[in-house]
């Protein structure tokens, strides 16, 4: 019972939150300028601007709080978002975004049209997984150093994964993870190896020994400190 609840929570949450991150409502803006901004701001609208398919650029107002709440979500930037503008929809990428330098304001925001028949190109995060539980780290005194933190990707829009996972699971001390070793998802391929040259299987993640004795040297250690400083009887 409690598992079907469960079940229904998920789906109910996941249904919701696809419906605020991933669609958003703007509204074409024609009074451009700094002035025109700030005044939009005070309104509680974010200015953005939409380009990209050969298309001119549009000019956009979009509501700052569902935004925020919105861009909250590592997803929301790695994802292909649906833009509804007026009775259109269109698919788009996050491809810019200002905020304020100490405010937790979004100040602009760039999107980019995307084809659903076109390959894009675009930045997804690497999440790392496994780590705690490595052997490499978690007994031999290890810790992985992340080289890198996301990667550039090229697929069709329909391809586009959130997120690419790293496994640590197997890495051995001074062991480095590099490009070709990451599995990737079906349509999905590395815009730096597409380069075609060695030099650009660049490096992921390196499990490398931890600088400072272990916890049962220092234990160690200051016992044999502490028998040298006694006095001999």
């Amino acid at each position: 019972m409690v598992a079907k609840i469960y079940t229904h929570l998920l789906l109910f949450w996941s249904y919701h939150m696809s419906d605020g991150i991933f669609t958003l409502d703007a509204e074409i803006r024609t009074d451009l300028g700094k002035g025109a901004s700030r005044r939009l701001r005070h309104a509680g609208k974010v200015p953005a601007v939409l380009y990209g398919a050969g298309k001119e650029a549009v000019s956009l107002t979009l509501n700052h709080n569902k935004l925020f709440q919105a861009q909250g979500f590592e997803a929301f930037y790695s994802h292909v978002l649906t833009l509804n503008i007026g009775k259109e929809k269109v698919e788009v990428l996050v491809k810019d975004m200002q905020r304020h330098a100490f405010k937790p304001v979004v100040m602009h925001l760039d999107f980019l049209r995307v084809d659903a028949k076109v390959a894009l190109q675009t930045n997804v995060p690497l999440h790392f997984i496994n780590e705690e539980k490595a052997e490499s780290i978690k007994l031999n005194g290890g810790h992985a150093e992340h080289h890198m933190v996301d990667v550039e990707v090229s697929c069709l829009p329909g391809d586009l994964p959130e997120y690419i996972e790293v496994d640590l699971i197997n890495v051995e001390l001074d062991q480095t993870i590099h490009l070709t070793d990451l599995v990737l998802p079906k349509g999905v391929s590395l815009v730096e190896l597409n380069k075609g040259d060695d030099n650009h299987d660049l490096a992921v993640v390196t499990v490398k020994l931890s600088k400072g004795p272990k916890v049962e040297d220092e234990d160690a250690a200051e016992g044999d400190a502490a028998a040298e400083a006694a006095p001999a009887e």
